[in-house]
């Protein structure tokens, strides 16, 4: 493992939800506070920034061109050319004080997103699954600050994270249908490591978990409940991580500044930066939105 650089210094607020797109060679990922979509181009190490209207709390890529997004006020798709935004659904529009978190896509192309209070209460939230048809089904509850999704290489189990608990629990998983059953805890963090925010997951079915006010991604063996490894970032809140780039061995991570002081500022200045760094493992995909 080389060391983890910086590679946009965006000074993001709530810098999250990274997806990489293996076609174009791209990361998009948002800024879920200053309401901003970001694409790093790889190739070109760019990244463009594009203003939304309201809050993303996920990205994730369309099968058929385009995104989708999860956001304050529900699902929405969003054309990069035209930057034309449409409603899907919003399943929480009778509860305003709400906003959508995390979310990926499953292996069967499915979006999976959850929820979470503005003013942080816990228990009043849910996560929730758009279908390929476009129709959503509440899949748990209740939640409080709905997080990282991971689905092992063999698609047989999810890994959930709900902040708070400070657990990864993983479900039996059918893509046929969706559903997930048998709930168990696979892995705890230590109060004092920070809570689990954003996660991935490694080619050997390894969970990376990033550490909100903990300076690292840290890297588990759901099977044992153990921790093997660890990358350390120099931001304090890191959000969230995936794997990218051309062979799937580099690992994006996103970071935040919101809630430092400015001592902390001053020792980590690239808080809410995007970070990477080259793995001598290789990720999963990010699967795309299939409807």
């Amino acid at each position: 493992m080389e060391e983890v650089k910086l590679i946009v210094d965006s000074k993001s607020t709530l810098g999250e939800g990274p997806c990489w797109d293996d076609e174009e060679q791209c990361l998009y990922w948002v800024d879920i506070l200053e309401e901003k979509l970001h694409i790093y181009n790889l190739n070109e190490e760019s990244n463009r920034t594009i203003q939304m209207e309201q809050a993303p709390g996920a990205v994730v890529r369309r099968n058929n061109g385009g995104l989708v997004l999860a956001m304050l006020d529900g699902f929405f798709t969003y054309n990069i050319q035209s930057q034309k935004l449409e409603k899907i659904v919003d399943p929480e529009s009778h509860l305003p004080e709400n906003r959508f978190n995390d979310g990926k896509c499953d292996p069967a192309g499915r979006f999976w997103a959850g929820s979470m209070r503005l003013d942080l209460e816990h228990d009043k939230a849910a996560l929730y699954c758009l279908d390929t048809d476009l129709t959503v089904k509440k899949m748990l509850e209740p939640v409080s600050v709905s997080n990282g999704l991971a689905w092992s290489p063999d698609f047989t189990t999810m890994y959930y994270i709900d902040t708070p608990t400070q657990q990864v629990v993983a479900y039996d998983y059918n893509m046929r249908t969706g559903e997930i059953t048998n709930k168990k805890v696979v892995v705890t963090i230590p109060l004092e490591e920070g809570g689990p925010d954003g996660m991935t997951i490694d080619a050997e079915g390894k969970l990376w978990v990033a550490h909100w006010g903990g300076y690292k991604v840290s890297r588990w063996d759901p099977e044992k409940g153990k921790q093997i490894g660890e990358v350390r970032v120099p931001a304090k809140q890191v959000t969230s991580c995936t794997f990218g780039g051309e062979n799937f061995d580099e690992l994006y991570i996103t970071t935040a500044n919101v809630g430092l002081d400015a001592e902390e500022m001053e020792q980590y200045p690239y808080s809410g930066g995007l970070f990477s760094v080259k793995m001598n493992i290789k990720g999963t995909p990010s699967y795309k939105f299939k409807g």
